[in-house]
């Protein structure tokens, strides 16, 4: 059988395209793509002299079979034909090499979905990877996405907030590692045998992000008692609306994490530093996309109020009590904004009910931003290591450390002869515990958090959620 790629120079295929899932190809692709990755080692190589590994003959059929596949669906996607003709040689490459670490630099840099978006564009992507917050090891995976890009985004990235690599994105199916809490697809995460030189995109999976919020957060309101105003209300009861608040909060978010007075690389990608620091950072960014949903609300935009509503409801109840305490940043980011509502009479817990004064907790809000961007801003004046000491203060400030921690008692207690790097591991798994509210409030929410693993808005659930 010989797969035929079709013209990148051929524009979409219309109501072809919509075809992607339905073809009998796909199910072909899925299957044999889930037949390989049991057969894979945590690298993503293939140890044929393991026990139950499969042969040798049989995996290069399988292989054959996802090229095969992807030819098939090719001609649906004529976009992604320069892409789809580079990942049959990268497949093929593999297979004849012998399974050792997957290289699949070829189509990754064939793969450039942000050159030109569109809204409703689909991509059928395969590469071996790792999917974050979901599965570790570089298996082969398969998902087939949509691009959400409405053209009141599209205006406000090309006039307000540039962002040429961001990739508002949906599922419309998908193989084993992303039937997980994984909710992003980064190039980061590919096997390759060197980094490029830069990437060219990221996507987020807004329909899980907002059908999860929508979950969550409407199982905290009914566990709290907490009245929300009618537009919030309507947030959690419109999946559509959620996946347009969550797809600008993300574009916001994550352009920030290059802008601003900043320390240098403030994202960290490549640093080893204590995780309240990547909280720090994931909150600032947070409250940035805060603090702009409320000019565009004040501008009339129904999309900058969602925002707002959306930062603060899922930051102090998912984020919290979601993943291990081991590390949380983004939990620990929860909590502090939690904190700083608490003790700012913004919120309160009085009689079992919680109340939230919402003018108030915009302002609230709005000065915990400050703190953070002053904590950066004199930051870069700073040698790391007191920079830290800083961050620790301030977030110690609101969130009781734990009480072993040698970080609490200050420098006294570290030696400081060693480099920064080493005192990271002085930091506790959980530095900052779980508050009496959130210990009570994750034992309530614990079934409906693990409920939304591999959630899409598709799910039945969460179009009744």
């Amino acid at each position: 059988m010989t797969e035929t790629f079709a013209s990148s120079a051929v524009r979409d295929g219309g109501a072809a395209a919509d075809d992607v899932v339905a073809h009998p190809a796909w199910t072909t692709l899925k299957q044999a793509v889930e037949a390989i990755r049991p057969a894979q080692s945590a690298d993503g190589s293939i140890d044929f002299s393991a026990d139950g590994a499969p042969t040798r003959a049989a995996t290069r059929d399988l292989i054959d079979r996802v090229v095969h596949a992807v030819g098939a669906l090719s001609p649906l996607l004529p976009h992604d034909a320069d892409y789809h003709r580079a990942l049959a040689a990268d497949l093929r490459r593999w297979a004849d090499d012998g399974f050792g670490v997957p290289d699949f630099l070829d189509s990754l840099l064939a793969f450039r979905p942000a050159a030109h978006r569109a809204d409703g564009r689909r991509h059928l992507v395969v590469f071996p990877m790792y999917t974050q917050n979901g599965n570790p090891d570089r298996n082969l995976e398969a998902v087939v996405l949509r691009v959400v890009w409405p053209d009141w985004l599209a205006d406000l990235e090309r006039t307000r907030y540039d962002n040429p690599m961001f990739l508002g994105i949906t599922f419309e199916d998908f193989t084993a590692g992303y039937d997980t809490d994984s909710a992003v697809l980064f190039p980061e995460t590919i096997a390759v045998r060197e980094a490029p030189e830069r990437f060219t995109w990221g996507g987020i999976f807004c329909d899980r992000e907002a059908a999860r919020f929508r979950r969550v957060a409407g199982a905290a309101r009914d566990v709290t008692g907490l009245r929300l105003p009618e537009d919030a209300e309507g947030l959690l009861t419109d999946q559509r609306r959620a996946q347009e608040t969550f797809v600008l909060w993300d574009m916001i978010h994550d352009r920030t994490h290059s802008h601003g007075d900043l320390p240098f690389d403030p994202f960290m990608i490549k640093q080893r530093q204590p995780f309240w620091m990547y909280g720090l950072e994931e909150l600032r960014c947070d409250l940035t996309a805060f603090h702009e949903a409320g000019l565009l609300a004040a501008e009339g935009r129904p999309q900058g109020r969602d925002v707002q509503y959306a930062v603060l409801l899922d930051r102090i109840f998912r984020f919290p009590v979601t993943g291990a305490r081991v590390r949380n940043y983004d939990g620990l980011g929860g909590q502090l904004l939690f904190a700083y509502l608490h003790r700012h009479d913004a919120l309160r817990w009085t009689d079992n009910r919680l109340r939230i004064d919402w003018d108030r907790a915009r302002e609230v809000t709005a000065r915990l931003r400050e703190e953070i961007e002053t904590l950066y801003r004199l930051g870069i004046d700073r040698p790391k290591l007191v920079h830290w000491f800083k961050a620790y203060e301030l977030v110690s400030t609101y969130l009781a450390p734990h009480p072993g921690s040698a970080w609490a008692k200050g420098s006294d207690a570290l030696d400081l002869t060693l480099p920064p790097r080493k005192l990271v591991d002085a930091v506790l798994p959980d530095e900052f515990p779980l508050s009496l509210f959130y210990e009570a409030l994750a034992k309530k929410l614990r079934g409906v958090v693990a409920s939304t693993r591999g959630i899409t808005a598709g799910t039945p659930e969460a179009q009744a959620a």
